[in-house]
């Protein structure tokens, strides 16, 4: 089974494409065969980041991806298996086409290139679907125009009726060399998202009719999630803004101050108790986005060379025990 890129990359599925080009940095320099030589797990660990990189790491790729877990998801069995884990083989298209169409309220957009082979459905009212489905998408944008309010141009893509037969073709044994029997296209367009002040990370925007088109219906609509790029040094976890903050090994084992700059801008000094360990926490009400928490996160500021002074300090350390 292929590694989730997400857990490869040590993001959330809600990262935005910044941050996951940052962790990909930052994990490709750790695991770099450069800087560690002759050793195997590295190797395939810095492997298993360009693949995960590969697979999320544009705006494209990382849609692809997504919409076909969607898909996977959708159709998984009660064990957990996939009927695309091997491909297509053994699966009706005409019948996932229909699921796309509204029938289970999928979220997945298939290629333009993806030729269905339709089968005429026994005509129900009871079951016929009268809606397209809805589209997911992700939106990145920065802090500051969270909170001020901006319009973003937005590349979409959706399925529209059929413009030479009008979506008359679906679910019949009519066949229009247009769509391919299937009464709908894939097109583009450009939209103008405007996103209202105050926003949060995670919100939820909805553009009603501007999902994927019904070939006998209703339209779709399109659900845009907002991902707000904290910048360097910050991720989001769970709704809450981490900052990760590195300090030296002797202030993580005797305590002392550090200056940081929050997300506004400010620059504020915390005190580092005596003993923090890597990964200890520290909340600051009102320095996170718009006025709300923020979690400080301690690391280690590990120098890339050591003087001989800090050398010498260090084998003495180690030779009294510590």
């Amino acid at each position: 089974m292929t590694e989730d890129p997400y857990r490869v990359l040590d993001v959330s599925r809600d990262a935005t494409d910044a941050e996951i080009k940052r962790a990909y940095r930052k994990l490709a320099r750790q695991y770099h065969p450069d800087r560690n030589p002759d050793d195997a797990a590295a190797e395939e660990r810095f492997k298993a980041i360009q693949a995960a990189y590969e697979a999320i790491g544009t705006a494209e790729a990382r849609s692809e991806h997504d919409q076909r877990r969607r898909m996977e998801d959708m159709f998984r069995d009660g064990r957990g298996s996939s009927p695309f884990s091997g491909g297509f083989g053994g699966v009706d298209l005409g019948d996932i086409f229909s699921q796309f169409m509204g029938g289970r309220g999928a979220t997945a957009t298939p290629g333009p290139d993806v030729r269905f082979e339709q089968h005429p459905p026994q005509r129900s009212q009871s079951v016929q679907p009268t809606r397209g489905a809805d589209i997911e998408a992700g939106l990145d944008i920065t802090l500051e125009q969270a909170v001020s309010g901006t319009e973003v141009r937005f590349s979409h893509r959706r399925m529209r009726r059929c413009a030479k037969c009008r979506g008359s073709s679906f679910g019949t044994s009519k066949r229009c060399a247009t769509c391919n029997g299937t009464g709908v296209q894939t097109k583009g367009s450009t939209l103008t998202v405007k996103v209202p002040p105050a926003a949060e990370h995670g919100q939820l925007l909805r553009l009603k009719g501007m999902g994927h088109e019904h070939p006998e219906g209703e339209s779709g609509d399109l659900l845009i999630t907002l991902r707000l790029d904290a910048d360097e040094g910050r991720r989001w976890e769970d709704g809450r803004l981490i900052q990760e903050v590195t300090v030296p090994l002797t202030t993580l084992l005797l305590g002392g101050k550090v200056r940081i700059r929050t997300p506004a801008g400010k620059r504020v000094q915390i005190d580092v108790p005596e003993r923090t360990r890597i990964g200890d926490r520290r909340r600051l009400q009102g320095h996170g986005h718009a006025g709300g928490p923020l979690d400080i996160e301690f690391s280690i500021a590990e120098p890339d060379k050591l003087s001989k002074s800090q050398r010498g300090a260090l084998e003495r350390l180690r030779d009294s025990g510590l």
